[in-house]
Formats: C-alpha cells, structure tokens, sequence
C-alpha cells in the first residue's frame, strides 16, 4: 500500500516557487534587485530563477535602491508588476521617497485610476551579530503609513500562499521575510523553517491573522520569528498547565483586528510578542485593539514582550539580551496569569 508524502521546503524555496510560478503564469511578472540574479538573493527568495527565466525579467541592478525601486514603481504604473528586492529593510531611508511619496500614494492621489501592483520584499530581523544597521524589523513604521500592504510571514507554506496573493495584488504590498525562518544552512537552525508546502500554486489571504496554536488560558500575539518562539514558549507553559492560544497576525495591513479580538474574548489575557521597537508600534496597536473591542473580557491588564527602544548592539551577548525569547516569553505568560 502506498503511503502519502508531504513534500517538504524551506521558506526561502517556498518564496522562489511562489515567484517563478506566477512569473510562469504571467508574463508582466519580472524580478529586480541587488544580487536577485547570479547570486538568487543573498537570503535565497529568489534562488534559480535567473536560469529559468533569464536576464530580461530577473535583473541584477546596482547599489541605488532609489533607482530600481523608482523604476519598478515606473514599471507597474505601465501595467507590469514587478517584485523589487530590498536588500535590508534598514535600507529603507535611501529610497523611501520612492516607497512612500510615490509607491503608496499615486493610486489614492490619481483618484484610484492609476494601479500600482508593484511587491517589494525585503529581509527582516536580529539575532546574527549584524549591527544596527542589518538587523531591525520596521514593520511598525510601515503599518503606520496608509497606502500599502505589509505581509510578514513565519512558515514556508505561508511563505508560499502570500507571496503569490500580493503578486497578484493591485495594491503595493511590502513583503518582509525573517532571516531566522528562511532555512539557510548558514544560519541558526530553525526545525519549522522547513514544512509541508504544495507543489501547485495557491493563495493565503492577505489580511487574514492564523491561530498556530489554540489555547485556554492567555493569548499570545505575534507575527514572523516570534511565532516560532511563542511556540516554544507554549511547549514550555503547557508543562505548568498553561495552555496559550498563539495567534500568527501573518499580516499587519490589513489586520486582522477580529481576530485578535474573538481570540482575547476567549483566553481573557493578552501577551503581545514584537521584535520590533516597543514604543508607538504595532505591540501598542494591538493592545489598543483589545482594549477597543474586548476590555470587558480581560482578566488582566494586557502585557508585552518586545525589543527595548535602542539601536541593536553588534555584540551578541547584547543583542541576544535585547531580543525577545522563549524564556522571557513564558515568563511573561506566568506572571500574566498572576
């Protein structure tokens, strides 16, 4: 009798077979960006499409992320739709007129006649001694500016299913990948950066959050890498009896405020996990929602976990200091259910 096997891929597969199949399906689908070609992107999201579909649709550019991602805004407006990498999301200052005057606002300000379906992806997060400028997450500052979409994936399927929903996409969507859920040989071993993904393409909704794991008793909200330490955190409560609900916002524009809401009103305590800056960002927002839309639920105030307000340190004793863990999480949890 045969048995059924799951193919299995790691995140930044999952993100390249997402790519090339909508640029199999669509001919207005292109690639360009730093090192995006010979290279396949130094954290592998774009891995092997320059042998598939050549130099004219995945474009190595130079260093000057205000010109390739200008013309990729140039180019969507045009009627293609293109996927501009962001090496770094810390590189956003040199080509945020681009992003933000111009990517997020035309469509509004031309009356919603001119679409901009335009994906720029762009690597997230700390925790590999890469300094302040390499290692932030910024999706906070983003949610903050109306006009485009933020996507923020933690599992290869996911990966897959929302990086073919924001091609497809006539808005601009920022998609931003975690280095720690990308499974590269070369960085800290992540078990659930590898997983299940199918072979033909589909989509996960955008805007639409995923509880990763169901719970009684608190409800941890998170998104990226921090999913994967909430999980683990969860292992480690579960031994005391504490069962946390872990909510994955997968998005954070749209957010899924429902959710976040139906799942509070269940657990009765909130614990936001952000690896984000503490201060006026989406950690606060999601506090703010709960408050909003189900204080009359909560047991307890609403606590977080998240990266003080400072500039990531190169030293790793340091950063790992700074940086949300399994432990600080499940000490939080403990402390929220008093």
């Amino acid at each position: 009798m045969a048995v059924e096997t799951k193919r299995l891929l790691t995140t930044s597969k999952a993100i390249s077979e997402a790519i090339a199949q909508e640029m199999e399906r669509d001919p207005r689908v292109f690639v360009m960006g730093e090192d995006v070609g010979v290279y396949g992107g130094i954290f592998g999201a774009t891995e092997g499409l320059l042998a598939k579909f050549g130099p004219e649709r995945v474009m190595d550019t130079p260093i000057s992320e205000t010109g390739f991602i200008g013309a990729a805004v140039g180019a969507a407006i045009s009627g293609m739709r293109p996927i501009v990498e962001l090496m770094f999301v810390d590189f956003f200052g040199v080509c945020m007129d681009q992003i933000y005057n111009h990517m997020a606002k035309i469509h509004y300000e031309s009356g919603g006649h001119v679409k901009v379906p335009v994906v720029v992806t762009t690597a997230i997060g700390g925790g590999y001694s890469d300094g302040a400028q390499h290692s932030q997450t910024l999706y906070g500052m983003f949610a903050h500016l109306p006009g485009m979409k933020i996507v923020v994936p933690s599992s290869p399927y996911d990966a897959k299913g929302l990086m073919i929903s924001a091609i497809r996409d006539d808005n601009p969507v920022l998609y931003m990948f975690h280095k720690g859920i990308m499974g590269l040989g070369w960085m800290t071993p992540n078990p659930r950066a590898t997983a299940p993904v199918p072979e033909e393409p589909y989509t996960v909704p955008i805007g639409k959050a995923d509880v990763k794991r169901e719970g009684r008793d608190l409800t941890i909200v998170t998104v990226s890498l921090m999913v994967h330490r909430a999980l683990d955190a969860a292992d480690d409560l579960a031994k005391d009896g504490i069962e946390a609900e872990v909510l994955d916002l997968r998005s954070l524009v749209p957010l899924d405020r429902e959710a976040i809401v139906e799942s509070v009103k269940k657990t009765h305590r909130l614990l936001v996990v952000d690896e984000d800056y503490r201060s006026f960002g989406t950690s606060g927002e999601v506090i703010t929602t709960v408050i909003e839309g189900a204080f009359d639920h909560l047991d307890a105030p609403p606590a977080r976990v998240t990266y003080p307000d400072v500039p990531i340190p190169y030293s790793r004793p340091l950063e790992q200091f700074c940086l949300p863990s399994r432990e600080k999480i499940a000490a939080a949890a403990r402390q929220l259910m008093g």
